[in-house]
């Protein structure tokens, strides 16, 4: 049990992180600083939309219009962080693991 936590524990961990990267290549593209007419950086940043538009998609939906500030990544990772903490901390502890 308690590997299988760790397993969907590195698994948010990850999604964080590809979080991460599509808002600093959504900045990179708004600023022209890279060009997604280049076939590469155009499939990492589909890639990258595909993974993370699913997630965003119905808090966008809940959060107000906000200009050009979209915070529904902040908004997502902070759910993502509480998820993890509750698997790392809380659930073994559920099941008389105890904290590991």
């Amino acid at each position: 049990m308690i590997a299988l936590l760790n397993l969907i524990v590195t698994l948010i961990s990850i999604y964080i992180w590809v979080l991460v990267i599509g808002v600093v290549l959504s900045w990179l593209i708004a600023f022209n600083v890279i060009n997604t007419h280049n076939r590469f950086v155009y499939l990492v940043v589909d890639t990258i939309n595909r993974l993370t538009e699913p997630a965003l998609r119905p808090i966008r939906n809940i959060l107000p219009n906000l200009g050009g500030i979209d915070i529904s990544p902040v908004i997502l990772i902070l759910l993502l962080v509480f998820l993890q903490n509750l698997l790392t901390y809380d659930v073994p502890m559920w099941f008389g693991y105890g904290r590991y």
